[in-house]
């Protein structure tokens, strides 16, 4: 005698002693499992269902949770800029082995979903392993708030000029972040010449940042060090 059940939106012909593969199920290894979604049953009085067999399922024992085999998925977009995409996956499955097929007065309560894809109403678990009682969370405790750092007001340099000694202004555009543009500021501000930046303190700075716009950009771009340098080698 075989059936035709249904589970996981897909049909398995199966009889007694067959071990199957089907999508993932609630259930752990040594549970008996029922599958209600009986199709057909065959043999010598073979019955086909409207959809299904009233009465009839098939009991089957879970073996283990595994996972199918890895499934490469490889997609390019031949016109976006040639991108291109390779993926893996591994489908959740049940192994499960088959111990009896039931032709009538199969018990159809205990109904259960499916751990996956959409809900299954087509297997019930006979005997599920009790549910263990979750673990109160502990309490993490509360960091301490950091203390913000004092604003630094900002002081105009003194150092500031009207116009470039003898009409030469160094080419600050060698500092790292310097661009026309932003020499073009440092020009408006009175900055013309690496010894100038050099001298700036912590307050210098702070003005500048404010002057310029960039905020942070002449510590995080190492401004100072970089004019020492420049300024040395002019010497």
């Amino acid at each position: 005698m075989f059936a035709v059940l249904k589970t996981g939106g897909k049909q398995y012909r199966v009889q007694a002693g067959d071990v199957l593969r089907v999508e993932r199920i609630a259930a752990q290894a040594g549970d008996k499992v029922q599958f209600n979604e009986i199709l057909m049953l065959g043999g010598d009085a073979p019955v086909i269902g409207a959809p299904v067999v009233d009465g009839a399922a098939v009991q089957a024992e879970v073996i283990d949770q595994i996972k199918a085999d890895k499934v490469i998925h490889y997609v390019k977009r031949r016109r976006k800029h040639s991108s291109q995409r390779t993926k893996g996956h591994r489908q959740k499955l049940t192994l499960v082995r088959v111990t009896d097929i039931l032709a009538s007065g199969a018990d159809a309560s205990g109904v259960m979903a499916a751990i996956g894809t959409g809900s299954v109403s087509g297997f019930a678990i006979e005997a599920a392993a009790p549910a263990k009682a979750a673990k109160p969370a502990k309490a993490k405790p509360a960091k301490a708030a950091k203390a913000d750092a004092p604003a630094v007001e900002g002081t105009k340099p003194a150092n500031l000029l009207s116009e470039a000694r003898d009409g030469q202004p160094d080419d600050l555009k060698k500092i790292s972040g310097v661009g026309p543009k932003l020499e073009g500021l440092l020009h408006q501000n009175g900055v013309f010449h690496f010894d100038q930046i050099a001298a700036w303190n912590t307050a210098e700075i702070a003005y500048m940042d404010d002057q310029l716009s960039f905020k942070g950009r002449i510590e995080r771009d190492g401004w100072i060090d970089q004019a020492k340098q420049f300024a040395a080698e002019k010497e």
